[in-house]
């Protein structure tokens, strides 16, 4: 009987240093540094200098998706560190002229749809969010945080018990770098 073997091998570019500890990762790179654990999964991880092998024998069926899996958080960590991810939005409004405020880690709505409450979005980890008049840039090096944060803008918007043809009032995502 042979063992069935999945494997994935990842190239680590020249200007970024990776650590591994167990199943612990960090890799740094110009535009920060990205902390990861993988302690919860059955997938052996072998570090060779330039490569990163991820690999499972006689995996089940989400063991070995989970190889795939692995590899795209590897794969995005490796991006992030060094060129880093922008998302870009859109304030829309037809009705009410909405504004946005950033206080803190929390970015508040004024004035949507005539709403006299303002509403509210979480921004998460170390990302940056400018407002630039109806644009709004969010920049971070984690895939992750970044785009929770887009959702979260967009979520805090949603229109309720409004006809959605005619109200289409809203933070939108227009652009993903």
């Amino acid at each position: 009987m042979s063992a069935e073997i999945i494997e994935n091998i990842i190239e680590i570019p020249e200007n970024v240093q990776f650590t591994l500890e167990g199943k612990k990762i960090s890799i740094t790179g110009k535009k920060g540094s990205i902390i990861q654990d993988f302690t919860h999964t059955k997938i052996d991880m072998i570090h060779d200098g330039t490569t990163i092998k991820l690999k499972v024998i006689n995996p089940k069926k989400k063991e070995s998706a989970l190889v795939g899996t692995i590899t795209a958080h590897i794969k995005n960590m490796l991006k992030g560190v060094t060129d880093g991810f922008i998302y870009k939005m859109k304030l829309v409004f037809v009705h009410f002229p909405m504004t946005l405020k950033i206080q803190n880690k929390t970015i508040s709505i004024e004035n949507f749809i005539g709403e006299k409450q303002a509403r509210y979005a979480k921004i998460v980890g170390d990302t940056k969010v400018s407002i630039h008049g109806e644009d709004i840039i969010i920049e971070g090096i984690n895939i992750n945080d970044v785009s929770q944060t887009a959702a979260n803008l967009h979520t805090a918007t949603k229109v309720h018990k409004k006809d959605l043809r005619k109200f289409l009032d809203g933070i939108y995502l227009y652009s993903k770098e």
